[in-house]
């Protein structure tokens, strides 16, 4: 709750400070609500042109600006407005810099009139802005509640630009991709390529790989491919591929699900392990603090208890690949509470004790839960849940595929999320696209590929994530 000084309670050398750290979301708003679109203020930007992403500077009227948030909340506070303001600026503000803003009333004028002298500076010291705002300060004490301000969603895709960033730093992935000869798969595996992330072999029918190559302007040469007509047999041979040690992943391009998994999970031959194959989608929510992970939502329709241990263990181990230590999963339901007339809600509380009880590994297990308050802290606080996942969850376990594709799909397309997939439990990561997917999230899921080999072999993450609080 905001309160207010006024003109009469106002006196020369009453002062008010807040601290503000500057982030990418700040200078992204500020594009969009001033219009200047200054590439030198703009994160994920080459503005020198050398080929390097480039550290962009905090534009100057934001910092100076900041000025307004005490004036205008603390200082004289509701109710206060701007008159004149003369600013100096001194020097740049980066990403990450804690700027303390600070106010002090100099002189009381006429007409309600109060000066102010302003400063903004850095964490260091070093004095950024300088200057004097006048305002009319308000004459009625005022008090304002803001938390009923609608939030304000940047669209950015920061998780998947960090993933990436994080594969880069690993070995290629020698990668069979079969049938890619449509521009949206070929696409992806030449994305793939050039970011060092796989290292693909193409197993297909020549000619439509080369028209496809020709759709999209790119030359196929440097790359190896496998002339294979049919399809099915061009999956068979991805897998035998696996089998002589040539590749260590599997990426699907234009080519039905089905036709590549009959040969990943058929008994002589096949990609089986002591699991079950399940797909992972990972969500790159605008907003959310981490990615989000929805199982199982392609390959298992109607899940029984014993497929769902082995989709959650699937899903965590995903999860912990990506750098979500102790991941937190809920077990969805239509509802919180256990119904023996919805037999997901029981197959959630299984699972749930099943992780207390150390058969479900590395996760904290909490179910049943609705979506809204697996995700949301304010309904579950509403619905006096007390749980270390609700509110918080980071993995979601879905009741059967319908209900995970339909979650996956409304996040797509209604929230804005990006999505990868991959499919675990087979001998090596598979990644399962959908055909209509684009180059992005292609080239999200190579990533995810290779994080989750890298976490396979050597036991760690080649990166942490910063939990939400709570």
């Amino acid at each position: 709750m905001a309160t207010n000084k006024t003109y009469d309670q106002i006196q020369t050398g009453d002062s008010a400070e807040i601290v503000r750290e500057c982030s990418t979301n700040d200078l992204l708003v500020f594009a969009h609500a001033s219009g200047n679109h200054n590439p030198i203020h703009l994160p994920d930007t080459d503005w020198t042109g050398d080929g390097q992403i480039d550290k962009p500077v905090a534009p100057a009227m934001w910092v100076g600006g900041l000025a307004s948030a005490v004036l205008g909340n603390i200082l004289p506070g509701p109710g206060t407005i701007y008159k004149t303001q003369s600013l100096r600026f001194l020097g740049g503000a980066v990403v990450g810099d804690k700027l303390t803003v600070k106010v002090t009333a100099t002189e009381k004028k006429a007409d309600n009139i109060v000066v102010f002298e302003l400063s903004v500076t850095r964490g260091d010291g070093t004095r950024l802005v300088e200057g004097n705002a006048e305002v009319a300060a308000p004459t009625e004490s005022i008090e304002f509640d803001s938390s009923s301000l609608p939030a304000l969603l940047v669209q950015r895709h920061r998780h998947f630009n960090r993933l990436i960033e994080l594969a880069r730093t690993l070995p290629a992935l020698p990668t069979a991709v079969v049938a890619p000869d449509d521009p949206n798969s070929l696409e992806g595996a030449i994305m793939a390529a050039r970011e060092g992330l796989i290292e693909p072999i193409l197993i297909g029918a020549r000619s439509r790989i080369d028209t496809a190559a020709r759709e999209i302007g790119e030359d196929i040469g440097t790359f190896e491919l496998i002339d294979i007509e049919d399809e099915m047999e061009a999956a068979g041979r991805a897998v035998a591929m696996v089998h002589e040690g040539r590749v260590k992943a599997i990426m699907k391009g234009h080519l039905h699900t089905d036709h590549l998994l009959h040969h990943v999970v058929k008994r002589d031959g096949g990609l089986r392990t002591k699991r079950r194959i399940s797909h992972v989608f990972v969500m790159d929510i605008p907003g959310r603090k981490t990615p989000v992970l929805i199982s199982d939502a392609a390959i298992n329709i109607s899940p029984d208890l014993n497929t769902k241990v082995d989709i959650t263990q699937n899903a965590i181990d995903t999860a912990r690949s990506l750098g979500l230590d102790m991941p937190r999963v809920g077990v969805l339901s239509a509802i919180e509470t256990v119904n023996p007339a919805i037999p997901s809600s029981l197959d959630a509380a299984i699972l749930s004790k099943m992780a207390e009880r150390g058969q479900i590994t590395g996760a904290i297990v909490d179910g049943p839960l609705a979506m809204d308050n697996a995700i949301d802290v304010q309904a579950a606080r509403t619905k006096g849940i007390t749980s270390l996942v609700a509110g918080h969850a980071e993995v979601l376990i879905v009741p059967n595929l319908e209900s995970g594709n339909m979650l996956a799909k409304e996040l797509t397309f209604i929230a804005h999320a990006e999505a990868a997939g991959l499919v675990i439990g087979a001998k090596v990561p598979i990644m399962l696209t959908s055909r209509a997917d684009d180059g992005r999230s292609r080239l999200a899921s190579c990533a995810l590929a290779q994080l989750f080999m890298y976490w396979q072999t050597s036991g760690a993450p080649v990166g942490v994530f910063e939990r939400e609080e709570g």
